[in-house]
């Protein structure tokens, strides 16, 4: 004969609800609660770090300081890395270590790159504890204004507020290596990811992946940091090119400064401005002048926007340029710009549309025709350039 389970008593579960309403409310009022005045970027989030040593560590959002905690999520990442025994590992903000000593598990040597004094002294001691303390070099400076050391992969939870410039630092700079699994903002990573014809497609895309392929690995959520950021993350994977376009990086720069600062607008509607067509004439003549200096007359160039819409409405400075230059020579430098971008047809077509070979191939035909987008004659010492690949979308 089979028991009928014990009732519990109305009053006993309406205390029990009441118990577990009060305690939600005590968590939220904790977690919501500032200290020392601070703004709310940088508060204390009421969540400490779990390593016993960081029990009194303050971690501030407006400086990226947002510690991965899910161990799956990290032995994912060093996974996915596929560390070799004799690999250097590359870890930019490696905070308290959590990363770090997964990295020094499988590699010969790390060397981290942390500005944060107080996160460098618990990252050495959890390392030293750990009896790691001969594999790990440690940089104390700004990643952005530090020379790397010769290393074979980045493994790295990288702050939201430089990963733009590091990332082109990366891929640019004089360090060959085999991969850059990389943590980062989702929106930015998709912006990474993105190909020509999505919303997200941008310059910074457009310039990373003229020189290397990215690959999408997993999201990762807001949730598994502490700080909890507002913003979930994703996992990506850059690997390098073995063979890239044979272009002149800074000419490269300013084209696609050019066509993307206004990415959806026609490339005849960007080009055929005055203004455009007055700094592209000038730098053309620079060019074919090797009497000519570099200084004489750029200077309205240089600080000139892109994102003027109208020919309406021209500056002194304008008229300056305009000055140096017939009618008669501006209006035909406008109509090569004009013969070039119909011969190719992209007259009527979008920046945001093209591929990176077809971009290319319109740089290609307007340096072949002489039309210039940067002072070549800057270009002639200069070695490889880890030029701002920005989104100015």
């Amino acid at each position: 004969m089979l028991c009928k389970p014990k009732r519990v008593p109305i009053e006993l579960t309406r205390l029990i609800f009441r118990q577990q309403q009060r305690q939600l409310s005590s968590k939220s009022s904790r977690h919501s609660r500032r200290t020392d005045g601070r703004d709310r970027d940088d508060s204390y989030t009421g969540k400490r770090k779990q390593n016993p040593e960081a029990h009194d560590l303050y971690l501030y959002k407006s400086k990226g300081q947002h510690i991965l905690t899910n161990p799956r999520v990290l032995d994912k990442i060093v996974i996915t890395s596929s560390i070799k025994t004799t690999d250097t590992v590359l870890e930019i903000g490696p905070g308290t270590g959590n990363l770090t000593l997964r990295l020094l598990d499988a590699a010969k040597e790390v060397v981290a790159v942390e500005i944060d004094t107080r996160m460098v002294e618990i990252l050495n001691k959890r390392v030293a504890e750990h009896g790691f303390q001969d594999k790990l070099n440690v940089i104390r400076k700004d990643a952005l204004r530090t020379e790397f050391p010769q290393f074979d992969l980045v493994v790295a939870n990288i702050p939201y507020g430089i990963s733009s410039p590091l990332v082109t630092k990366l891929v640019y700079g004089m360090n060959p290596f085999r991969s850059a699994t990389l943590l980062l903002q989702k929106e930015f990573a998709r912006r990474l990811l993105a190909k020509p014809g999505d919303s997200e497609f941008n310059r910074l895309a457009v310039n990373v992946k003229l020189v290397a392929e990215v690959e999408f690995v997993m999201d990762v959520s807001k949730r598994d940091f502490l700080p909890c950021p507002k913003v979930d993350s994703s996992v990506v994977i850059i690997r390098p090119k073995a063979d890239i376009p044979d272009v002149n990086l800074q000419e490269w720069s300013a084209f696609t400064r050019t066509c993307f600062n206004k990415k959806n607008r026609t490339l005849g509607a960007i080009l055929k401005q005055k203004k455009k067509v007055l700094e592209l004439l000038r730098l053309s003549k620079m060019t074919g002048s090797r009497t000519e200096t570099a200084d004489n007359g750029c200077e309205y160039f240089e600080c000139s926007s892109d994102s003027d819409d109208s020919e309406e409405g021209e500056s002194d400075e304008g008229r300056l340029c305009s000055s140096s230059s017939s009618e008669i020579e501006v209006g035909l430098f406008k109509e090569k710009v004009i013969e070039v971008l119909n011969s190719e047809g992209f007259d009527k077509k979008r920046p945001s549309k093209l591929s990176n070979e077809e971009l290319l191939q319109l740089l290609s035909s307007f340096n072949q025709a002489g039309i210039y987008f940067h002072d070549q004659a800057k270009s002639k010492n200069a070695k490889n350039v880890a030029f701002a690949a920005t989104d100015s979308s």
